[in-house]
């Protein structure tokens, strides 16, 4: 990804809150790259993602016109719920890293619901190193 100007604060480095942007922009190619098509696939099956927890620490800052890589890979799989990793990069150098909790669950009810089949065997398919499964407290 390119830095556009409108990305940008006052002080000339991207302002915090569009790291989160990015890190949704890489998650939407993520599932691209599955196969999956979100969020067609998920409402065949009556359920939807919602975000439930997101954290970014920042290293250092990306600037206007910068290139930045944005790495994604789900990290961990739980019954209901997944979590993604995300770092980003300015050629080698760690700017940013983060994780985004996605839980499963019905539209109408908001309640969490296991994640379909489909959708885990996608993930672990794609990752080059499994996710771990979630075993104490899994959500």
């Amino acid at each position: 990804m390119r830095v556009r100007w409108a990305e940008v604060d006052k002080q000339g480095i991207v302002f915090n809150a569009h790291y989160l942007m990015y890190f949704d922009v890489a998650i939407t190619e993520y599932y691209r790259a599955l196969g999956y098509p979100y969020p067609v696939g998920l409402a065949q099956h009556g359920t939807d993602l919602y975000v439930k927890k997101a954290g970014v620490e920042y290293h250092a800052s990306a600037g206007y016109d910068d290139e930045i890589d944005v790495c994604v890979r789900v990290a961990r799989l739980g019954r209901s719920s997944f979590e993604f990793q995300l770092e980003i990069y300015r050629a080698d150098k760690l700017l940013i890293d983060g994780t985004v909790v996605y839980v499963n669950a019905d539209p109408e009810t908001r309640k969490s619901a296991p994640l379909p089949e489909f959708l885990r065997a996608a993930i672990k398919a794609f990752e080059h190193t499994a996710p771990t499964e979630a075993i104490a407290n899994p959500a």
